[in-house]
């Protein structure tokens, strides 16, 4: 018999989004109680965000001070590869959630470590590892925030192959010599570099290119970055087949017949929402196609069901599961007081998540990184929109300053009939910082007439604001 018990809100799942969304309802007076199964902050804290790019930052620091000259004479040592390790896992606290289990505690939400699984209208039971059940009820509702999971392709052989994941990518305790990675897309990307850089003999297998959904100029930059770092890239093709000799070591067989050889294999070829085994069959509902409003309320299951972040298959981004999870948490509050109703919350109110259709951010954090943020000039003549693109290379006092022989790249999609912009992108060394203020004017939709006005500092990056306009027209 499992022990019951009730609250306001019960979030299964305890990362980015999940602490975001049980924090919102606290903070606004309700009871909450987080489940998770794993560590406390989740995928982002401990094997995707952090050590992600805390692995990438050392090469890219080293390649940033060999590009000036002056700091290049300076440079007499390659990285540190057990020092770059070491600032990994204080990244991850070493995989201990102590910290992290200490802010829900101090923030008044409850935790309960388990298996989650819903067995009817806002009723939830969970299941530790000695086999104890407790059964929640919500008075108010249940949110989804259980993440994503990787998506294996189906290679022959691939399934009979120990292989990592992102996961064990991010934690490895040490560098294999030679390193395949089958994906080419932000994760592989990333990791391939970094690995690169860390001493490992890189090879990429993409079934299309590099980077499909940038624009090309911008994935360009990256290719020859990779190429640069002695990375091999076989695009538009994938294995034929994939197994691991006696000795371990892992071979990939191409349709052209060549073969690459590996110590590890690293399998990043997208990732889906992790929603199987929680019970949604039993409500009527098909995990595999979840469809939400701007408030994160599952579509077919009443007014008490929740899902945000990767959970909702909307845009598998941390920062914007976070954002899900605050308009989430937001209405759900609200509705507990009765100051809202059930439909679609207004556009761009606290309740709701409008810019997932219109102004999600997300950087590509290699060297050179990609930052891009809204429409491409695709997708916008999808939707309909009367669009027009500038690009023009970044080639600013700002950048030459930054690092000798800097090569970048800007794009610029405005929306002609309403004189505002409705995409960025932007390609080249530390261009990550330039994304806010692309983010702003997005969201804003500041006419261009008004943003010819923001005045970039000079020398910065930024200048190449002025550089887009003055192509543009203004």
């Amino acid at each position: 018999m499992a022990e019951s018990m009730e609250t306001d809100v019960v979030v299964i799942g305890a990362g980015a989004a999940g602490e975001n969304a049980a924090g919102r309802v606290v903070g606004a007076g309700l009871e909450a109680i987080l489940i998770e199964s794993a560590l406390v902050g989740g995928e982002c804290s401990y094997w995707a965000c952090m050590p992600s790019k805390a692995l990438l930052r050392p090469g890219t620091a080293l390649a940033e001070a060999r590009a000036v000259d002056g700091s290049r004479e300076a440079v007499t040592g390659s990285l540190d590869v057990p020092a770059v390790l070491r600032r990994r896992d204080s990244f991850t606290s070493d995989w201990d959630d102590a910290s992290q289990v200490q802010w829900v505690k101090d923030t008044g939400i409850g935790l309960i470590r388990g298996r989650a699984r819903l067995t009817g209208e806002r009723t939830v039971e969970i299941t530790d590892d000695a086999g104890t059940r407790v059964s929640i009820t919500a008075r108010q509702a249940v949110v989804l925030a259980t993440g994503s999971a990787p998506v294996e392709p189906p290679v022959d052989g691939l399934a009979d192959v120990d292989y990592w994941g992102t996961r064990e990518a991010t934690s490895s305790p040490d560098v294999p010599a030679r390193l395949l990675v089958l994906g080419a897309g932000v994760a592989g990307t990333e990791l391939a570099q970094a690995y690169a850089r860390l001493g490992s003999k890189v090879s990429v297998v993409a079934r299309h290119g590099v980077l499909d959904s940038v624009p090309a100029p911008a994935a360009q930059l990256v290719v020859e970055a990779l190429e640069a770092d002695s990375v091999e890239i076989y695009t538009n093709t994938s294995p034929q087949r994939i197994f691991a000799e006696s000795s371990g070591e892992i071979v990939m067989e191409l349709p052209d017949g060549r073969s690459l050889s590996g110590d590890r294999l690293l399998v990043s070829t997208g990732r889906r929402p992790a929603l199987h085994g929680l019970g949604l069959e039993d409500l009527g509902l098909d995990p595999g196609s979840l469809q939400t409003d701007d408030a994160g309320l599952v579509a077919g299951a009443g007014n008490w069901l929740y899902a945000v972040g990767d959970a909702a298959g909307k845009v598998l981004l941390t920062h914007q599961g976070k954002y899900e999870a605050r308009a989430t948490g937001s209405a759900i509050a609200a509705r507990a007081r009765g100051e809202i109703g059930f439909g679609e919350p207004p556009a761009y109110s606290r309740f709701a998540a409008t810019a997932d259709h219109t102004a999600v951010p997300q950087v590509v954090f290699t060297d050179p990184e990609v930052a891009m943020v809204g429409l491409s000039h695709k997708d916008a003549v999808q939707r309909g929109i009367r669009a027009s693109e500038t690009s023009l290379p970044l080639s600013v006092a700002g950048s030459s300053l930054f690092a000798d022989g800097y090569r970048g790249w800007a794009q610029m999609v405005v929306d002609e009939d309403r004189g505002i912009p409705v995409g960025f992108t932007f390609a080249g060394p530390g261009v990550a910082e330039l994304l806010h203020a692309a983010t702003i004017a997005v969201t804003g939709e500041v006419p261009l007439d008004r943003l010819w006005h923001a005045v970039p500092a000079y020398p910065t990056i930024s200048e190449v604001w002025l550089r887009l306009l003055e192509k543009y027209g203004m």
